[in-house]
């Protein structure tokens, strides 16, 4: 248990990255303010913890109240740690999905909490002990392109993602940065997406993976780089086929496309190449090439009966870690850990809603990540995120 007693917890309503209401704490003890907000997505998994909202008008008024008026009473004069913080408010909530208080108002004081009880660590540190390990910094994996809900055009996959592997953090990020210059240039427009990647006139995948090889090539890092791509598949999963605007694709035809640009280009990973619901394309895909990083992201949805399915069915070797998926720090790092015990590569990643709150960025290191997605630096509430890592590199050294 921390020794330093809550003496105050207060809510009250931010606007994200997209323009739309989220939720900001502000957390008082004895040693200091220390405050959390919680990002919110575009493109959810059904079965995400659900954050609250109200009727009308896409505020967030009802989930403030609830941290103001239900959470902090329960909290205030108590000295917690962050399993207890958590716990606390798992009771006070009592549904599964944490829609009564909402996973957003949740999340933010359990941010807080996590804050308030670093003590005088540095925060990676601190949830480096709770996780039992020492800290490391993870590989970017650096947003190039980006489509489906995150953008205007008429890509259906919705992330094409550039991961280097030198050997320093710092290092890898001067290399994705440089790529991302070098696209710039090739591009005839450069409309920007939600999060910070170029969003061209494309219809294609092979469009967007065919720029992003000559800006690899150009800029001199041919091979030294690997792509991931978010295919968002549930998104245009309907009546049991696939509807892009290539085409319709069954899970066989899908499962061969998929197939194709792997071996036409330098992929590594696939992140939800099948819908959350398509349980068979996934352990077709995991099967058919057990060199391909299979991430799952609407599919488990940082939560660790989804992942203990998944396990079963062999569905997938790698995982996004979302916590405003599942609610609370402690059980992200049960998932994560959870996972890691089951062999399954960790990504830590960022909302479409973001904030300028870079707690994604400690979490990352200190549970070892294999990386972190967290967009492209042209926007300012994604660059946040890596200055933090850099900071926490130096640190390191």
């Amino acid at each position: 248990m921390n020794g330093l007693k809550i003496k105050n917890i207060e809510a009250k309503e931010i606007l994200d990255s997209r323009g739309i209401p989220t939720l900001e704490v502000k957390l008082q003890n004895d040693r200091g303010v220390f405050f959390a907000s919680v990002p919110s997505g575009t493109s959810t998994g059904k079965r995400e913890a659900k954050e609250l909202r109200d009727e009308e008008g896409n505020r967030v008024s009802k989930a403030v109240r609830n941290i103001n008026e239900v959470i902090a009473p329960k909290l205030k004069n108590k000295a917690v740690s962050e399993k207890e913080a958590d716990q606390l408010m798992i009771e006070l909530d009592n549904t599964k999905d944490k829609s009564h208080l909402g996973a957003n108002a949740i999340l933010a004081v359990s941010i807080a909490v996590c804050r308030a009880n670093a003590d005088n660590l540095p925060l990676y540190a601190h949830i480096a002990k709770i996780y039992g390990n020492d800290p490391q910094l993870p590989l970017p994996c650096f947003l190039m392109i980006e489509g489906g809900a995150h953008a205007k055009n008429s890509l259906n996959f919705q992330e094409f993602m550039v991961i280097p592997k030198a050997q320093s953090f710092s290092e890898n990020l001067k290399i994705a940065e440089t790529i991302y210059q070098t696209l710039k240039g090739i591009l005839k427009d450069n409309n920007i997406g939600m999060e910070g990647g170029f969003a061209p006139a494309l219809k294609f995948p092979e469009e967007a993976l065919d720029l992003i090889v000559e800006a690899i090539e150009k800029a001199g890092y041919r091979d030294k780089v690997g792509i991931i791509l978010d295919c968002a598949a549930s998104e245009f999963f309907k009546d049991n086929k696939y509807n892009t605007n290539m085409g319709v694709f069954s899970r066989k035809e899908l499962l061969d496309y998929h197939l194709k640009l792997v071996s036409k280009y330098p992929i590594i990973g696939l992140e939800d190449p099948f819908s959350e619901d398509d349980w068979q394309g996934w352990q077709e895909i995991s099967l058919a090439n057990k060199d391909l990083l299979t991430i799952g992201d609407d599919l488990l949805t940082t939560n660790t009966e989804r992942v203990k399915k998944a396990v079963k069915e062999k569905a997938c070797n790698a995982m996004i870690i979302k916590p405003n998926q599942i609610g609370t720090v402690s059980e992200t790092l049960e998932v994560i850990k959870y996972a890691k015990d089951n062999n399954f590569k960790i990504f830590v990643k960022h909302r479409s809603g973001e904030t300028q709150d870079d707690f994604i960025a400690d979490l990352a290191a200190a549970v070892n990540a294999d990386g972190i997605m967290a967009g492209a630096t042209s926007r300012p509430e994604r660059l946040v995120k890596y200055q933090r890592l850099l900071k926490i590199e130096e640190e390191l050294k």
